[in-house]
């Protein structure tokens, strides 16, 4: 692993959700697509086959679906990131910022699957300014309005899904 890719924390629920997401886009799902292209194709003139447009639209999509989930799957570990007080990806983090407590995982929405927990992404300026900090750290960052804003982590648990 380099330096600049940190490993992505998943929950095995998360975790075997994306897998099986995946083996549906790059099974079944694939084949209904390629299915749906040529019963479209078969219907005659392309240039106004909206049908046609669409599943190939469905098509692209689907296959950038597939290499984020590969992306994400390509360095992962599997289960929560160690209860040591530093704020990292896959932690529960309470903040004071800018005045206001907040609570939201650091993250991807990934992780945090049907749960209704704010995530910050780990490379929002906000997750930038405290990913490797510690209970107690007070930091900053500037918004993308030019705001400086100030950060004090008072809490960091292990996101548990």
């Amino acid at each position: 692993m380099s330096d600049t890719t940190a490993a992505t924390w998943l929950t095995q629920e998360a975790y075997d959700r994306l897998t099986a997401e995946l083996a549906h886009l790059e099974g079944e799902g694939s084949a209904e697509v390629i299915e749906r292209i040529a019963a479209a194709r078969d219907e005659g003139d392309l240039k106004e086959n909206g049908g046609y447009h669409a599943a190939r639209e469905e098509q692209a999509k689907q296959a950038a679906r597939i290499r984020e989930l590969k992306e994400k799957l390509r360095n992962v570990q599997i289960g929560t990131p160690p209860d040591n007080g530093v704020v990292e990806p896959g932690m529960v983090v309470t903040a004071v910022v800018a005045g206001d407590e907040m609570v939201f995982l650091l993250g991807s929405r990934e992780i945090a699957g049907s749960s209704d927990i704010e995530v910050y992404s780990p490379t929002s300026p906000l997750g930038a300014a405290i990913n490797g900090t510690m209970i107690g750290d007070s930091t900053s960052y500037t918004a993308p309005n030019g705001r400086v804003i100030e950060v004090k982590i008072t809490g960091a648990k292990p996101f548990e899904g």
